[in-house]
């Protein structure tokens, strides 16, 4: 049993996310931070069943979610509170579990460091992921118009629903070339990207001028082309991140502009709604991790205690 240390929470966990970043660690791909706990699971859902000191923000039995650096597939983890958010009204622990991990990221990416802004163009890459479907929603959110790319025609209908306004199967389509159709030219002023080296140039010949790149991951390798000559006459940049290794203060940061933000517009469960793919009990954790990598999921995978 996990204990409370200064500020921090212990949650009894009724729903864990699967995330990429779970199944790269299990191959031992992507260990997780120096003093994280080595059991997968970056976002949970649950009740609060212990606090250490400093805490007032959350009591015993309070419904919460939060994102983690590790240790979410289990029956209680332990956490920094700046990392834990309420469970929104209305919202399953099922439910709560698929936005953490795919909040923090999305929101930090798009909106804080891409600035992406109402009126302007969103190319997502892998709209029918967890990240890309609530890209897809908080970006219709702040009256973004939205294209994404995907795998097959059925996940295009699929994307088209969660409320992209275009939608290209890439491996019918290049998506460079459909996206200028689609802007009559322009190009996209944001790219979220999770490809990385292969999509590196095609993502550059997509910006508008003043578009910004956002590298969140490198499915597609770590190494790419970059003609600097056609991104400096485009005025673009390009920024990547990740979330996990991030100090609590860090994401404490993200969290509370979450919960000032997008908090208030989880509720109703319109624009952002939960997109659950399937559910597995945490025993099961590894047929969960054989969805996740046969690619064919829609929305996020849960884990359930």
């Amino acid at each position: 049993m996990p204990v409370a240390g200064d500020r921090e929470v212990v949650i009894k966990v009724a729903a864990a996310g699967i995330a990429r970043a779970d199944t790269l660690q299990r191959q031992g791909k992507y260990p997780p931070p120096q003093g994280a706990s080595d059991i997968p699971g970056l976002d949970v859902a649950g009740t609060i069943h212990s606090v250490g000191n400093g805490i007032t923000e959350f009591a015993m039995g309070d419904a919460v979610c939060a994102i983690l650096a590790g240790g979410g597939y289990a029956e209680y983890c332990l956490t920094p509170v700046q990392q834990v958010l309420p469970v929104p009204q209305g919202w399953s622990f099922t439910e709560a579990a698929t936005l953490p991990e795919n909040l923090f990221t999305v929101y930090d990416n798009l909106v804080t460091r891409a600035q992406l802004a109402a009126g302007e163009t969103v190319l997502v890459h892998g709209g029918t992921s967890g990240i890309g479907s609530m890209a897809i929603m908080l970006a219709q959110a702040l009256g973004a118009t939205v294209i994404t790319t995907v795998g097959s025609n059925d996940k295009c209908d699929a994307c088209l629903t969660l409320g992209a306004q275009s939608a290209i199967n890439y491996k019918e389509s290049d998506f460079v070339t459909a996206t200028k159709r689609f802007t009559e030219g322009r190009g996209v002023n944001v790219v979220l990207d999770i490809v990385g080296g292969s999509y590196l140039e095609r993502n550059v010949a997509a910006l508008a001028l003043e578009g910004r790149i956002a590298v969140i991951a490198t499915q597609g390798g770590r190494v790419g082309n970059l003609d600097l000559g056609v991104l400096m006459m485009k005025r673009g940049r390009i920024m990547g991140s990740t979330m996990r290794a991030r100090t609590p203060e860090e994401k404490g940061k993200v969290a509370a502009a979450l919960r000032k933000n997008v908090w208030p517009l989880l509720p109703g469960k319109t624009t952002i709604r939960p997109i659950i793919d399937s559910c597995y009990a945490l025993r099961d954790a590894c047929l969960a991790h054989v969805r996740m990598e046969q690619g064919l999921h829609i929305g996020k995978i849960v884990l359930e205690n």
